[in-house]
């Protein structure tokens, strides 16, 4: 009389539903707004750089990156997040952080090297490419461990182009560093290796989900603290920052071989325990020697 309830029918009405009256939630908009403009943000710094207008280029970079910081955690906030706005993302992470600032950095200092600085820039820009289509791909492995999620491998494209206008920052502080054209040139190189090669670096996912509740006024304050000391003084904020990253490289590599030591001791010893809980298998018994040799005997 009853037929029974059947949840994923019901869903599945549901999805048809909106889908035909052709509505969509604007809470699934909003991730994609913030990398919209994240994009025009990084189109912005190639024009400014274009027009050899090195703070503007800066301060938009540092904007889009900011804006890509928020984007994927508003979205797994509104549980908006969609295979479009992943994609979405991916593509105006390359054009952020992989052509806007391979062409700062031409028009910057290494145009005086021509045809070898252009080539820099290209291997910045598709060691970039190569790094966001490895992390799309490693979205889908579903037997990562835990442990692993506080990194990356290799590293990242926002802070790849953040560190490599590294010279910008410190030209600004006093040192005329385009006489050091051909360093630019190495440092480039250095930096596109470093987003397609096997080096583990902090990620941060595991760190600040939730904080105990007597430390969110200090948060706020040092939040505030961080943007007022951005926006007096950039060019040190940015340098200091940069120096900290590339430091914390190496320490991040060895963090993540002593912690792979400890999960591999962990599950040797889940091995040896579960082998050792496993009952003997019953070895077959062997007639005894004296009653072979009297079967032989009576052998006719």
């Amino acid at each position: 009389m009853f037929p029974p309830f059947d949840l994923e029918r019901l869903d599945r009405k549901r999805r048809q539903i909106v889908f035909t009256r052709g509505q969509v939630p604007v809470r699934v908009l909003i991730p994609s707004i913030f990398t919209l403009v994240g994009l025009c943000a990084g189109l912005t710094a190639i024009r400014m750089g274009i027009e050899h207008r090195w703070d503007l280029a800066v301060a938009a970079l540092v904007f889009a990156a900011a804006l890509d910081g928020v984007d994927g955690r508003v979205a797994r906030l509104l549980k908006a997040s969609s295979r479009f706005g992943a994609e979405l993302d991916s593509l105006a992470d390359f054009v952020n952080f992989g052509v806007a600032p391979a062409i700062i950095m031409f028009n910057w200092a290494l145009e005086d090297l021509h045809s070898l600085g252009w080539i820099a820039v290209l291997v910045f820009a598709v060691c970039a490419a190569l790094r966001l289509a490895r992390f799309n791909v490693s979205l889908d492995a579903a037997d990562t461990p835990a442990w692993k999620s506080n990194y990356f491998v290799g590293v990242p494209v926002p802070a790849a182009a953040i560190i490599l206008l590294l010279p910008i920052y410190v030209q600004d502080l006093g040192l005329h560093v385009p006489s050091l054209t051909p360093l630019v040139l190495l440092y480039t190189l250095a930096i596109a290796l470093l987003m397609v090669s096997r080096v583990p670096t902090f990620s941060g996912k595991l760190i600040g989900q939730r904080i105990a509740r007597e430390y969110v006024l200090p948060v706020f304050v040092l939040a505030a603290l961080f943007i007022g000391v951005l926006l007096t003084y950039p060019s040190l904020t940015l340098t200091v920052g940069s120096l900290a990253y590339l430091a914390a490289i190496p320490l991040s590599a060895y963090r993540y071989k002593s912690e792979q030591r400890k999960a591999e001791s962990a599950e040797t010893q889940d091995t040896e325990e579960s082998a050792a809980e496993e009952p003997p298998a019953e070895e077959p018994l062997e007639r005894p020697e004296s009653d072979q040799v009297v079967r032989l005997r009576t052998k006719p």
